[in-house]
C-alpha cells in the first residue's frame, strides 16, 4: 500500500517534516511493508523555505543577517533558484520569534523582511516570491518598506517609530522603493482584506496580543496608512479591499502597492513538490495540521491536499492537534475522516505537550483501520 503522508506544521509545538515522521514511525510498527511516501507542506508561513529547499536540491540557499520583530538579530534565508527567490517572511517577522509577553502589533516590526527581499534581488532574482504567515506584526508592510528606502514619514517629514500603531500619522513615504525592477509575489492562503470585521487587525490582531481596544486603533491606523500606500506609482486603486491585502498583518498590501501580485501558497508549494504526480500514485493520503477549524476550509494547506485528493478519487485522512471543523463541511472538501491528539490524550495540555507520542499512536491506529 502507498500511502502519502503530507502534513502542515503543528504551529507551536511540532514542525511539519517531524509531523510526517512520527506518524509514519507509527504506521511503519504495524504495517512495515507499506510504501510511505513523505512531502512535509506550507502554504507560506513557517517552514516555507525549508519546504521548498527540499523540493528545490539544485537552488542555492544564502543566509542572510536579519532582525525578529523587536529588532534583535536572527538569521534568514534566500532560496534562490535560477532567476527566482523564495523569502520566508516568518523568518524575520514570525510570531514563533517572541515570547507570549513580548507580543504586542502596536509595536512589532516588519522591518526584518527588508534585508532578505534586498540581498534576493542583490543575487540577481527578478521575481520574489515572498511566503506570508504566521507573523507578529500588523504594520501594513511600513517596516519592509523602510527597508527598502521608503521609510514613512509624519507630516513634520520625521521618520515613524516601529510598529502598527503608529502608522495613525502617517503622512507620506521617504522615498519610492527601488527593487531594480524584480517583481514580488505574496505566497498566502489567507484572502482577508486590509481592513475593516474581516481584515487583518479584527481577524489576526489577537493572535498576536491586541487587545481589543488595540484592534480598533490597529484598523484605524492601517486605514490611514492604505491612503499613503495608494500614492505609490503603480499601486492598484481599492487597495485595502483586495484579497490577500490583509495577509501577514498587511505585508500582502505592501506586495500589492509595490506593483505584485498574490498567489495561492498552497497551490505554489503543490506545484514545486509536484504532489498531484505523488497523489495519482497513492491509495491514501494523509494531511494535518494545529488546527482543523473554519479557517482551514478556506485554502489552507489541508483545504488545497484535499480538494486534489478528492478530484483525484483518493481518501484522505486528516490527523491534527484539534478538530473543530464539522464533518459536513470537511467532507465538502474532500476530507474522508478527521482525527485529533486532544481527542487521543483527552486533554490540550497533553496534546501540546507530546505531539509526537499522539502522532505516533494515530499512525498506527490508521495503518490498522487502512491497511490490509
Amino acid at each position: 500500500m502507498r500511502v502519502l503522508v503530507c502534513p502542515d506544521k503543528f504551529a507551536g509545538t511540532i514542525s511539519a517534516p517531524d509531523v510526517a515522521s512520527a506518524f509514519a514511525e507509527g504506521w511503519r510498527e504495524r504495517r512495515p511493508a507499506d510504501e510511505l511516501v513523505l512531502r512535509p507542506l506550507s502554504d507560506g508561513g513557517p517552514g516555507f523555505a525549508a519546504v521548498l529547499a527540499a523540493a528545490l536540491p539544485g537552488a542555492l540557499t544564502l543566509a542572510v543577517a536579519t532582525s525578529d520583530p523587536l529588532g534583535r538579530p536572527v538569521e534568514g534565508h534566500v532560496l534562490l533558484d535560477g532567476e527566482t527567490a523564495y523569502v520566508e517572511s516568518a523568518e524575520a517577522c514570525g510570531l514563533h520569534l517572541l515570547a507570549e509577553s513580548e507580543r504586542d502589533p502596536k509595536h512589532t516590526t516588519s522591518f526584518g523582511l527588508g534585508p532578505l527581499v534586498l540581498a534576493a534581488v542583490e543575487a540577481g532574482a527578478r521575481e520574489v516570491v515572498i511566503g506570508l504567515g504566521g507573523s507578529a506584526t500588523n504594520d501594513g508592510g511600513a517596516g519592509l518598506l523602510a527597508a527598502l528606502g521608503a521609510a514613512p514619514l509624519d507630516a513634520a517629514g520625521y521618520a515613524l517609530p516601529y510598529g502598527g500603531a503608529a502608522l495613525a500619522a502617517c503622512a507620506s513615504l521617504g522615498d519610492v522603493p527601488r527593487l531594480r525592477g524584480a517583481r514580488l509575489v505574496a505566497a498566502t492562503d489567507v484572502d482577508s482584506p486590509l481592513l475593516g470585521l474581516h481584515g487583518a487587525s479584527a481577524v489576526f490582531g489577537p493572535q498576536k496580543g491586541a487587545s481589543r481596544e488595540d484592534v480598533f486603533l490597529l484598523d484605524s491606523a492601517l486605514t490611514r496608512f492604505a491612503e499613503v500606500l495608494e500614492t505609490i506609482p503603480g499601486c492598484p486603486s481599492g487597495l485595502a479591499a483586495r484579497p490577500g491585502a490583509g495577509a501577514a498583518g498587511g505585508l500582502g498590501a505592501a506586495i500589492l502597492a509595490l506593483g505584485g501580485r498574490v498567489e495561492s501558497g498552497i497551490g505554489l508549494v503543490r506545484r514545486l513538490t509536484r504532489l498531484d504526480g505523488e497523489l495519482e500514485r497513492s491509495y491514501l493520503v494523509v494531511t494535518g495540521e494545529g488546527s482543523f477549524d473554519e479557517q482551514s476550509l478556506r485554502g489552507k494547506v489541508v483545504a488545497g491536499v484535499a480538494n486534489a485528493a478528492r478530484d483525484l478519487g483518493v481518501p484522505c485522512v486528516v490527523v491534527a492537534g484539534r478538530v473543530d471543523a464539522g464533518r459536513r463541511e470537511a467532507a465538502a472538501i474532500g476530507v474522508t475522516e478527521a482525527h485529533s491528539l486532544v481527542e487521543h490524550f483527552g486533554s490540550v495540555a497533553k496534546a501540546m505537550a507530546q505531539p509526537a507520542d499522539g502522532l505516533r499512536e494515530l499512525g498506527r491506529r490508521m495503518a490498522q483501520q487502512w491497511s490490509r
